[in-house]
């Protein structure tokens, strides 16, 4: 269907730019100012102090921001019916509370690998993090947010975003939502949030952030297929050192959308799919679950008949080196 639309508007000169959903993509952006300027200012205000944490310190941050990124797939314009969904409360404030609503939680892991990779890294070598995006708008910023703590602790070298090539799923990162999302930031009255767009502004321009897109994404094969059917973005995925894939079609990909046992290990629902270390960060809205503890899923069913499609529960969910 998105393909389809697509192809009547590049049919349509002067309109075959036209991205139908940039307006409601924008008011999510604009609805969420109060979160932006909290998140911003608190990346800022560590910033200052991150090179004096200690590494439990370093470690808890990065749990904070992770969760933040997390709990940002809310705003998901394709599963609202148009209906607007924004962040309008500061969410580090809800952070503690929804712990319990995280079902799957490798974020130790995650500390593991990149902490390890800091500490081994040579002094002119590269750690590479790849994010598959999901939405634009707020939970944008937070990609961005977590982006630059990787970059800020060290704990990578160059971050590599990977957008849609076309409007995709209503409220998907296209590069038009990626430039204008930090143009915004960079303009803005605040200036914990102004110095956030000149500073990842900055990135884009000294290489620290790459933007790529590739039509494989907008194609509706899972991701076991890639290397066969675009094998330049598989080997490409194979140069990061982790990757993190955002939000619920990226963790259907994942998966092949299938109807999945609960149980059923994340390595073998990936189908041989593992180009790096990576990790899904994905609220549930979709009926397919793997990774879970014997009867987690079935007391879930029990209790909340909907819990796989309502947004409510996440996941971290790891599939390490081979």
């Amino acid at each position: 269907m998105y393909r389809r639309i697509h192809e009547a508007i590049i049919q349509s000169p002067p309109i075959d730019d036209f991205d139908i959903f940039k307006e409601l993509k924008d008011q999510n952006f604009f609805e969420s100012q109060e979160s932006v300027i909290a998140l911003c200012t608190h990346l800022q205000e560590l910033r200052k102090t991150i090179e004096d944490l200690d590494e439990n310190q370093l470690k808890n941050e990065f749990f904070k921001i992770l969760q933040i990124s997390l709990w940002g797939n809310k705003c998901d314009l394709s599963l609202s019916g148009g209906e607007h969904i924004s962040q309008k409360t500061n969410i580090m404030n809800s952070l503690e509370d929804l712990k319990p609503f995280i079902l799957v939680n490798d974020m130790d892991r995650l500390w593991s690998l990149l902490s390890n990779y800091k500490k081994t890294r040579q002094k002119e070598s590269v750690t590479r993090v790849d994010i598959v995006l999901d939405n634009s708008g707020f939970e944008l910023i937070t990609d961005l947010v977590l982006a630059e703590f990787l970059l800020s602790s060290q704990l990578a070298t160059e971050i590599h975003f990977y957008g849609k090539t076309i409007p995709w799923f209503v409220s998907d990162t296209t590069l038009h939502d990626f430039n204008w999302i930090i143009k915004q930031l960079k303009h803005s009255n605040n200036k914990w949030v102004s110095q956030c767009g000149v500073d990842w502004e900055d990135h884009i321009k000294t290489g620290r952030w790459v933007y790529l897109d590739h039509i494989f994404w907008t194609l509706p094969h899972d991701f076991s297929t890639m290397s066969q059917v675009a094998p330049d973005l598989h080997a490409a995925l194979q140069k990061a050192h982790l990757i993190f894939f955002k939000g619920d079609l990226n963790y259907r990909k994942l998966t092949g959308d299938r109807r999945w046992e609960f149980t059923v290990p994340f390595r073998e629902a990936l189908s041989g799919f593992h180009p790096a270390p990576l990790c899904s960060i994905r609220t549930l809205k979709a009926e397919v679950q793997v990774g879970l503890q014997p009867g987690q899923g079935e007391q879930l069913t029990a209790s909340e008949p909907n819990w796989l499609t309502t947004g409510k529960y996440g996941v971290f969910q790891f599939d390490g080196p081979l």
